[in-house]
């Protein structure tokens, strides 16, 4: 995948030119941001790309039934294709007030950089391809996929791959922010829900009967106490716990969300079974009280190696724009490919920060690079 020789192409000089100018795509991010898109609520957003993509003029696009979006560029060649995609949805609730504050080179807005910004190089890349008349020799498929986010768990991008499966052999999935930033190691992320029922009452006049809350509070400090290695890295977070009705009401029925990461599978497992364990003591604890575990997210690990020629390649599109390279492991759409053996890079755009925050941001200026780099990288990719 020789990046010097696609950049010394004059139609793709051309479309460096285009590119160098990064307010386009600011402002292409910023109409994306401005349409609500919780996970598993992306229809307005699906429907604002599936426009985007069919004015472009691309084969095949449509929606499908989940709210992902395809548009095939056709390539010149029987060879397997690229998939290239970014994830519409935000963690956002539909009702965030997603106005925007400029301040010195930043941009805010919640999820402008998460995924806003990667949406509008996904359009921006198939723009610039489409007006220069770029060479590809497999087809490429640019997706805009749901369910990224929390307990969408991937669905979009599982949905995608399994539908291209047997005509995509690469994958880039994009990411607004990390501009610089290689993910080629997939961490496995595992979710539990654990809901408790317990018979409840008043606080004063039945005392002592068991509490769905207290069972809960028991055992999510068992959990807390947890010793995991850290080297395989390995992670776990109580992130949600509810329940329960008035302040002088004992629980009849509480509920909590927990992660646990790792990038070992045998870690993860481990990890997994040692909850399991914990589960099972505080159930026997006190049998009044029924404990449900079911799983809400199931994230598989997998990684492609530093020296693959895709991993190689995107290190020297970045390299060809001036920007160093940082490699992370990361959960992103990347783990749906890797975790299937289909090589795959996760790679960000531009700069920013505070992701999944009120105050998230961007810093715009490296959009051209961002996307100048990803040309490269798709070109390569793909021919």
């Amino acid at each position: 995948m020789d990046i010097q020789r696609w950049r010394d192409l004059p139609a793709v000089r051309r479309a460096f030119a285009d590119l160098s100018d990064y307010r386009p795509i600011l402002e292409t991010a910023i109409a994306v941001q401005q349409v609500p898109a919780p996970t598993f609520d992306e229809a307005e957003r699906s429907a604002f790309v599936l426009d985007r993509l069919r004015a472009l003029g691309l084969c095949d696009v449509e929606a499908d039934e989940i709210g992902n979006v395809y548009g095939r560029r056709p390539g010149s060649a029987a060879r397997p294709g690229l998939l290239i995609a970014a994830h519409l949805d935000t963690v956002f609730p539909r009702d965030t007030d997603l106005r925007l504050r400029y301040e010195g080179d930043r941009v805010y807005g919640p999820g402008l950089g998460d995924n806003s910004t990667g949406v509008a190089g996904l359009i921006h890349l198939a723009q610039v391809m489409q007006r220069h008349d770029l060479p590809n020799q497999g087809d490429i498929w640019f997706v805009g996929n749901v369910g990224e986010e929390g307990l969408g768990d991937l669905r979009g991008i599982r949905a995608a791959v399994d539908r291209l499966r047997a005509r995509i052999d690469r994958v880039i999935i994009l990411e607004g922010c990390d501009f610089g930033t290689l993910h080629h190691q997939a961490i496995g992320v595992h979710r539990y829900r654990i809901e408790a029922t317990a018979p409840g009452g008043h606080s004063w006049g039945n005392f002592g009967t068991p509490s769905a809350i207290h069972t809960l509070v028991r055992l999510a400090s068992r959990i807390a106490e947890l010793s995991v290695p850290r080297s395989p890295r390995t992670t776990f977070n109580i992130g949600v716990i509810e329940g329960g009705t008035s302040v002088n009401t004992i629980a009849e029925h509480a509920s909590l969300l927990l992660d646990m990461r790792s990038v070992s599978s045998a870690a993860l497992s481990e990890l997994i079974a040692q909850v399991d364990r914990l589960v099972a003591a505080v159930a026997g604890y006190q049998p009044e009280v029924q404990l449900k575990v079911t799983k809400v997210g199931d994230r598989p690990s997998g990684s492609v190696a530093r020296d693959h020629p895709l991993v190689q390649a995107a290190v020297a599109a970045y390299h060809s724009v001036g920007a160093s390279v940082t490699y992370q492991q990361s959960s992103t759409d990347a783990n749906m490919p890797l975790s299937q053996g289909i090589p795959a890079v996760c790679v960000g755009l531009t700069d920013g920060g505070n992701a999944h925050r009120h105050d998230e941001y961007i810093r715009p200026a490296n959009l051209g690079r961002g996307l100048q780099a990803l040309l490269l990288l798709a070109l390569a990719a793909s021919g």
